[in-house]
């Protein structure tokens, strides 16, 4: 197959969190995608932006994982609130959000994240993430608190039993993201009370718990990227105008921000 170097070549795969996978897991997951092998070699420069990539020793093991893949590229590892910031706030000052599998928030003077105390994942934050909701759609129906025309579709769409969680939260692999796979369930009965009071509850305590935290966060635009906070984007809105937020811009996936702020930075791209 022929290749034109302004050709644009898209792939995905699953979530590559240091947390879960080591730099072996990485290359087999690469390994699998036939249509970037046959680039493998050809790749110069490589920029990963990731969740948990915020220490030495976790940004080592996404950077041995891709080199060992990609053997001829240089490899620039970074935390995905960087990323987020890159294609939300450019260079300008404002606090950049992710609402996806899992949340997290930072300030970003317009160069640098500024790192906070958020972030705790999926088992003590995750506020108004996938794996939030998930979590509740899960212990509602256990709990016999799901609305029954709720509780009869959930039985219904997933095996939810105690020992079946259990075993997907505690002995799995990828607990966030089978938490994450729950939450889906919001989005065929997103009209329905029950789930938008647990829409709103949980993009509230997002607010309460990660926005708040920043004294001058009215004097700022605060954008959001991530599948949660693009679905149900007329939620969020109402929340933070409720709570005078500046709502900045909202996206489902960061990486085509953050692909031509690098073209520009790299003076690429005009």
């Amino acid at each position: 197959m022929g290749y034109s170097p302004n050709e644009q070549i898209n792939f995905s795969t699953q979530g590559i969190n240091p947390y879960f996978l080591n730099a072996h897991d990485i290359f087999k997951l690469f390994s699998k995608k036939k249509e970037i092998a046959e680039y493998a070699d050809r790749v110069k420069e490589i920029y990963f932006f990731g969740a948990g990539c915020s220490s030495p020793d976790k940004i080592e093991v996404i950077s041995n994982g891709i080199s060992s893949f990609f053997t001829k590229a240089y490899v620039s590892v970074e935390h995905d609130l960087l990323g987020s910031a890159y294609a939300t706030c450019g260079d300008k000052e404002g606090l950049t959000c992710i609402l996806g599998t899992g949340s997290n928030i930072s300030y970003y003077d317009g160069k640098d994240v500024h790192n906070g105390v958020h972030g705790l994942g999926y088992v003590l934050g995750d506020e108004g993430a996938g794996t939030y909701f998930g979590r509740k759609m899960i212990t509602s129906y256990l709990y016999g608190k799901m609305p029954a025309d709720l509780s009869k579709e959930f039985a219904s769409t997933y095996q939810v039993d105690k020992e079946t969680v259990i075993t997907n939260v505690y002995q799995k692999s990828f607990p966030n993201t089978y938490l994450a796979s729950i939450s889906r369930f919001m989005a065929g009965h997103r009209d329905h009370p029950w789930i938008i009071d647990i829409l709103r509850e949980g993009f509230q305590e997002f607010v309460d718990t990660n926005i708040k935290d920043y004294k001058n966060y009215k004097n700022l635009d605060c954008h959001f990227v991530g599948s949660i906070a693009f679905y149900y984007q007329d939620i969020l809105r109402e929340i933070c105008l409720e709570n005078d937020v500046k709502l900045g811009k909202i996206y489902q996936k960061p990486i085509e921000g953050i692909y031509n702020y690098i073209l520009k930075k790299e003076g690429i791209l005009v």
